[in-house]
């Protein structure tokens, strides 16, 4: 069995532990994220299969699904979204979209929605720091293993790593969050 589709069974695993964490009230997604990332997740794909990457792209197809399951959810068991932080991510999101299409570079436009999911990630990375109880550690545990073995499914080049490379990166710093205890309970 190639790694690639290994991989995406694992990335879609992840979505089970946190969907169930969401509907126990554990997990509070953060609603600009989500829904960035489901923008983002559709761009991110087509991008990427253009940049080259074909055993790769199962990762980046659960990514495409996923998200847009968890920005619905968000909207009865999410949090925040229009804080002035979470538009201004979601404004980045959307004038790097329209760079994508003033480009019309693949490897670019990978490069600024990788830039943009940043930005889109943002939101969660700064809600997990105050508040590391409210998301899943298994599913990001198990989205960061996912991605490790994408990094290595695909041909080793720039444009097919980068993405894997990315999401173990930010996956591994949400986890990090996620295992510490909340600045907010340092002294109470």
């Amino acid at each position: 069995m190639k790694l690639g589709i290994i991989a995406g069974c694992v990335s879609a695993l992840a979505s089970i532990p946190y969907f169930i964490s969401i509907f126990r009230g554990k997990t509070k997604p953060n609603r600009a994220t989500w829904w960035i990332w489901s923008w983002l997740g559709v761009l991110l794909f087509f991008s990427y299969k253009a940049s080259g990457a074909n055993d790769t792209l199962w990762v980046a197809l659960v990514y495409m699904i996923t998200p847009l399951l968890t920005a619905i959810l968000s909207i009865k068991y999410g949090v925040g979204g229009w804080s002035k932080f979470d538009l201004i991510c979601l404004a980045s999101s959307i004038i790097g979209s329209l760079l994508w299409y003033v480009s019309g570079s693949p490897v670019i436009a990978l490069l600024l929605f990788l830039l943009i999911d940043l930005c889109g990630t943002l939101p969660t990375i700064r809600k997990t720091y105050y508040h590391p109880e409210q998301e899943n550690r298994l599913g990001w545990s198990i989205m960061v293993t996912a991605n490790f073995i994408n990094i290595f499914a695909g041909e080793m080049k720039f444009s097919i790593v980068v993405y894997p490379i990315y999401m173990v990166i930010i996956g591994g710093a949400i986890l990090a969050f996620s295992l510490r205890k909340s600045p907010l309970h340092k002294y109470s």
